[in-house]
């Protein structure tokens, strides 16, 4: 899957917490969410929009209109590897970081498993 697919994936399946997303939809999803940010918070930097703030109000909107999808995602690439997607909370605690980030970094199971098929056949 290439960039332009998986950010269209990623907004198509907004709130689709069912199915299977591979490990390249869900790093340039990532991606595209880390350019956007960067990319709002220069144009507001640029055009002085909000001076008396330290955060970029543009980017913080964002990332509350994308927050059901990045949600989702996160829950079908843990079905990608077999996991509910419930165990992404295990964030909360700051161990259970390491684990999610090798979770996502996992390649998916290769055929059939028990959240769906393989996404990239």
């Amino acid at each position: 899957m290439n960039f332009i697919e998986a950010v269209e994936s990623f907004f198509k399946n907004y709130a689709t917490f069912t199915g299977r997303s591979s490990r390249s939809e869900y790093w340039y999803a990532f991606l595209f969410l880390c350019m956007l940010a960067f990319g709002l918070g220069l144009i507001e930097g640029l055009l002085n929009l909000f001076p008396n703030t330290e955060e970029s109000v543009l980017a913080i909107i964002a990332q509350v209109i994308v927050l059901v999808p990045s949600i989702a995602i996160i829950a079908r690439r843990f079905h990608d590897i077999n996991r509910s997607g419930w165990w992404y909370l295990i964030a909360f605690t700051i161990i259970g970081l390491i684990p999610i980030i090798y979770w996502l970094c996992k390649a998916g199971d290769e055929g059939d498993n028990n959240y769906g098929s393989n996404p990239l056949k």
